[in-house]
């Protein structure tokens, strides 16, 4: 009986963060009231406060949800697997409400403005940096944590380019261009051609279709 139950507060939950992060796509965290949010998932004040606790709580979660849409799809590692999150995330972010929030409510919002999405970002980086050097494909003398750094540094402007430019419908070409100009200095001598961080393969991991 537990099962059903546990069930229901995680779908309550999804559609939560799902309503809220339309709501703050379309209007703004300011302008994204409680019961517009409310109103869109079908939902009581009480489950909002229950799971949440405000609506700042809910942003929070949205905030922080944003590697869980990315990391499911990916089978690869080391130096690929970073490729690899940052082809997924260039790809769903024109497309996907809830990241699209998680990530305007980073850079847009001073009650947000501790940095704590970007450090989950450069945790995650960080790690498989580190196992790319374990498995010799870094370049000699790169720092992880200072590549992680940069990365997503990098991956922050070229964001913040697209978007002004063109809705960031360009993004993942200019992931593709990003990584044209990084491998090089990052991969092991004569090995960067070997990652590929194509539009194609993007759009195939996007899409679900895992690739090693």
């Amino acid at each position: 009986m537990g099962q059903p139950k546990q069930e229901r507060a995680v779908q309550t939950r999804l559609a939560l963060m799902r309503a809220a992060a339309e709501v703050f796509d379309e209007h703004g965290y300011a302008g994204a009231g409680i019961n517009k949010i409310l109103k869109r998932a079908g939902l009581t004040a009480g489950a909002l406060y229950f799971h949440f606790g405000s609506k700042e709580g809910l942003a929070e979660a949205i905030m922080n949800a944003q590697q869980d849409a990315i990391e499911p799809l990916l089978e690869s590692q080391g130096l690929q697997r970073l490729v690899d999150i940052t082809l997924v995330w260039s790809h769903r972010l024109p497309a996907d409400p809830l990241l699209r929030a998680g990530v305007e409510l980073s850079l847009g919002h001073e009650a947000f403005a501790d940095g704590t999405p970007f450090e989950s970002w450069r945790e995650l980086m960080a790690v498989y940096l580190r196992e790319a050097h374990e498995l010799g494909q870094l370049r000699e003398g790169v720092d992880p944590e200072a590549a992680a750094r940069f990365v997503v540094g990098a991956c922050t402007g070229v964001q913040l380019y697209a978007r002004q430019v063109d809705g960031r419908q360009s993004l993942p070409r200019r992931v593709e261009e990003m990584w044209d100009c990084l491998l090089p200095g990052i991969a092991a001598p004569g090995t960067a051609h070997e990652y590929d961080a194509g539009v194609a393969r993007g759009e195939r991991l996007a899409r679900g279709q895992v690739a090693a």
